[in-house]
């Protein structure tokens, strides 16, 4: 049975580290209904939860959790004490302190940018935790710490990041911050590719080819040939003529 209950656990977790980020340490959200649980059972949760969640842990509250449960007296004093323990995150609420299940709700606003497990007792906050993708739910059942499997919203999401039909909430202001931080947000345009100076058409540096004749020789050479005929023949007739003059 605990071995069955590891291997569905590391399944979940595995899930969520594959398709919203989720990375060691793993940091869990608990409220005072979990803690009093945990009290009640005699669990260990410093020591148990990052055995069963197969990696590293950081359990954490709000300070409007642990001011509900100091407003709730004396039965839930040792709740208060094992919440206490705990690093406290910062909420919004500094002036007017919300009920804890208020509180742990609006850390997990747009998109769980902060990768909050949430551990609870309260079903009404269960069920709101359900209807937001992405936010991994822990609660205790029978003396043991259970991770539940995703919820239909985290699936459905997953399936419309598959699809590319949805860039998820934290995605699209890590492009925001890139393109302001490398100055093209206001860009439309894309940058049109320099032409380079190519160099000159291998074709016209091809020597012009000389016209053949039938024979094979070049026209040009036979009338070369030609004209050195006709010049050495009349410097022959011109200097057999001044040889007959002298004899004479």
């Amino acid at each position: 049975m605990k071995l069955r209950r590891q291997k569905h656990a590391k399944k979940n977790v595995g899930f969520y580290k594959h398709n919203f980020q989720f990375r060691e340490p793993f940091q869990v959200l608990l409220d005072g209904t979990f803690c009093q649980a945990a009290l009640r059972n005699k669990i260990q949760i410093r020591e148990q939860l990052p055995g069963y969640l197969a990696g590293a842990t950081q359990l954490c509250t709000t300070r409007c959790v642990l001011k509900e449960l100091e407003s709730l007296g004396k039965a839930l004093y040792g709740a208060k004490l094992i919440a206490q323990s705990f690093q406290v995150r910062n909420c919004s609420h500094h002036k007017d302190p919300a009920s804890g299940s208020a509180c742990l709700l609006s850390m997990i606003e747009e998109g769980n940018p902060h990768h909050f497990f949430i551990a609870t007792q309260d079903q009404d906050l269960a069920n709101k935790v359900k209807k937001k993708a992405g936010v991994p739910l822990l609660f205790i059942i029978q003396n043991t710490m259970v991770l539940d499997k995703p919820s239909p919203k985290s699936l459905a999401f997953v399936q419309k990041l598959q699809t590319n039909q949805l860039v998820p909430e934290h995605q699209k202001q890590s492009i925001v911050q890139l393109k302001e931080k490398e100055g093209l947000a206001k860009q439309g345009e894309k940058r049109r590719k320099r032409k380079r100076a190519g160099g000159p058409n291998p074709l016209s540096c091809l020597k012009k080819k000389k016209k053949m004749t039938q024979e094979g020789q070049e026209p040009s050479a036979e009338k070369k040939k030609r004209r050195k005929r006709k010049r050495n023949r009349v410097k022959a007739e011109a200097v057999q003529s001044v040889q007959k003059d002298e004899e004479e």
